[in-house]
């Protein structure tokens, strides 16, 4: 039940604060970070799509 409900937890904090987060490494780092997150996706989906392939 633990392994279940901490994920939930922090998925749902994540979302709750996002523009606190993003905020907070804009100022820090001035990027946003949902690039860097969009830039992930689309390697992951990548990856995934090159592996199917072959």
């Amino acid at each position: 039940m633990i392994k279940f409900l901490i994920p939930a937890i922090l998925i749902f904090l994540i979302v709750l604060f996002w523009e606190k987060i993003n905020e907070v490494i804009y100022n820090k780092f001035n990027i946003k970070i949902n690039y860097i997150i969009l830039i992930i996706i689309i390697v992951i989906l990548g990856i995934i799509f090159t592996l199917l392939y072959y």
